[in-house]
């Protein structure tokens, strides 16, 4: 099994929808800004000219410097810490090597989910012939686990809370269809009827909780998901 294109192929050109929505500050400093990430936009420039439209190049025109320690999906919404300088940049970016930096995650899934909490634990790798995509591989696959928790059910629906102990491209929504209930509204690896239940994707960062780099303190930030299970939106019978 290869883990590389092959030689001489040529893919045409991702190109991502252009979010209108305005990004959030939660709390900003002369180290780091936290923001709350809109949905449908990138987390850093992508590589075509015309998706050079992101979250890091919106936020350097007011904050010169400013890197990505770490991103979320185009789909996804929520929160990012950002640095606004390489030695806060290099001190994050060690916090989330070491894994001490704590997300948590909510989405709305398809389907009940029957167990009140559990691990997936499915390795990822790039599925260079169906990028954007990722795919779970059990040769050469880097190791990915997921944390869930029921928050909520109905029989068409779960909400969870969700806690990625890695943090590989596009994990949440691969190990939730792998176990069965994709997310609702994902474009990618939801099936037919998840995917019209649910005009974007459901899913959004919601708390990040790390160590500020200068005064060691705990930095914990919110932001609450803008749907829920009680029919923000609605799910279509069937």
């Amino acid at each position: 099994m290869t883990s590389e294109p092959e030689t001489g192929m040529e893919l045409p050109p991702y190109l991502v929808p252009h979010s209108r929505e305005s990004i959030r500050i939660l709390y900003a400093d002369d180290s780091l800004l936290i923001i709350d990430k809109p949905h449908l936009l990138l987390s850093v420039p992508g590589r075509h000219p015309l998706n050079r439209d992101s979250l890091i190049t919106r936020l350097e025109r007011l904050f010169p410097g400013v890197a990505a320690a770490h991103r979320l999906d185009l789909d996804t919404s929520g929160i990012l810490v950002v640095p606004r300088n390489k030695a806060t940049l290099v001190a994050i970016n060690k916090q989330f090597q070491d894994r001490t930096v704590l997300k948590t995650y909510r989405a709305l899934v398809y389907g009940e989910v029957k167990d009140d909490q559990g691990q997936i634990d499915l390795p990822l790798i790039r599925d260079w012939h169906n990028r954007p995509r990722q795919k779970i591989c059990t040769e050469t696959g880097k190791p990915s686990v997921t944390h869930y928790r029921v928050l909520d059910r109905q029989p068409s629906a779960t909400l969870l809370e969700l806690k990625p102990i890695t943090g590989r491209s596009h994990q949440l929504r691969i190990h939730l269809m792998a176990l069965g209930h994709p997310i609702l509204g994902c474009d990618l690896y939801a099936h037919q009827k998840a995917l019209a239940a649910a005009p974007r994707l459901l899913l959004h960062a919601c708390q990040l909780t790390f160590k500020h780099p200068l005064t060691q303190g705990n930095l914990r930030a919110y932001s609450p998901p803008p749907f829920d299970i009680t029919g923000l939106f609605t799910l279509r019978p069937g």
